[in-house]
């Protein structure tokens, strides 16, 4: 009789992969984040995995944990295997081109600029199925699942590719009726006048719209607060109220005159929108498309909400004013 393969020896998948991620980290708390399971869950599953190796992996220390002699032989080829199934699975998944495709980004990007524009994805890629995660916290790509994210911020997330989409601007919007001739809206001083409108997840945004164009007798912490800007620009469209967003967020409204932009001064923001994917997924076909795509709308939109000339020469005037 033949000696059975070592690899129909092997411990619970589970197990290797609770000491891999504990052994990296040094933590069994961040283990178990990664994997998305309790801290006793990891400490059982080493237990169990020190049982059937018959040897001692960790020791306790004062300050934690270490790896034992043993634990150090073993991690080196554990973390090579694990990275060689993650490459042979975004091999296979490369070799795709259509399927499913998972995305997560925020939900007022989602509704006010993304969904508006999808349906063109779908007419010229009719065998990608695009799905939208709404997340506010900051996902982890590999470990819950996502193809890729859209995020704002400064481009530099270690390990992921970051394809630049466009900046940020605010700018003041109302419903047109808003203005009154007892309560005009010419200039930026007269917001005194009017309730201003505040996304709770964008605290400042008001605070520093008011600071660039200099105006220090509004007050930027009164007036109804809102979950999300998706709710502040719905409050602005019934005529509660002047709310201050980017413009990408509203460029139709903008369009069809349901909103109006009641004095130019508008402010660039630090910090863009980027589309990200892992480094070892960002060729695939689903994705490749999908970034094509998606640059190609995000030029569009960029040069369709830029601000004038006047609107620019206004800007700087108030900025250095």
């Amino acid at each position: 009789m033949s000696e059975t393969p070592p690899s129909r020896r092997l411990p619970p998948l589970n197990a290797l992969r609770a000491f891999e991620a504990a052994a990296r980290h040094l933590s069994f708390k961040e283990a178990a984040e990664e994997l998305s399971v309790t801290q006793s869950a990891v400490s059982h599953q080493i237990r169990q995995l020190e049982r059937l190796l018959g040897a001692s992996l960790f020791r306790r220390t004062g300050r934690g944990i270490e790896l034992s002699e043993d634990g150090r032989r073993l991690l080196p080829g554990l973390s090579e295997g694990f990275d060689r199934v993650a490459r042979a699975v975004a091999q296979f998944e490369a070799r795709r081109p259509s399927g499913i495709l998972i995305v997560s980004m925020l939900s007022t990007f989602a509704m006010r600029w993304f969904i508006p524009r999808l349906h063109r994805f779908q007419a010229a890629h009719p065998d990608i199925e695009v799905r939208i995660s709404a997340a506010v916290r900051l996902v982890d790509l590999e470990r819950e699942g996502f193809d890729c994210a859209i995020r704002f911020g400064s481009g530099a997330w270690p390990g992921l590719r970051a394809d630049r989409l466009f900046a940020e601007r605010l700018i003041p919007v109302c419903h047109p009726g808003l203005a009154t001739v007892e309560r005009p809206l010419r200039t930026p001083a007269d917001l005194k006048r009017h309730k201003l409108l505040h996304a709770r997840l964008r605290p400042d945004d008001w605070r520093v719209w008011l600071h660039a164009a200099g105006i220090h007798e509004v007050d930027p912490s009164t007036g109804p607060v809102f979950e999300t800007r998706n709710f502040v620009i719905q409050a602005a469209l019934d005529g509660l109220g002047v709310a201050v967003v980017d413009p990408a967020l509203v460029s139709e409204e903008l369009a069809a005159g349901r909103l109006v932009q009641p004095f130019p001064t508008s402010l660039p923001r630090d910090g863009a929108y980027y589309l990200v994917c892992r480094d070892v997924t960002a060729e695939t076909p689903r994705i490749a498309s999908f970034r094509t795509w998606l640059l190609a709308e995000a030029a569009a939109s960029a040069a369709s909400t830029a601000p004038t000339p006047s609107e620019s020469a206004a800007d700087a005037e108030t900025i250095e004013a």
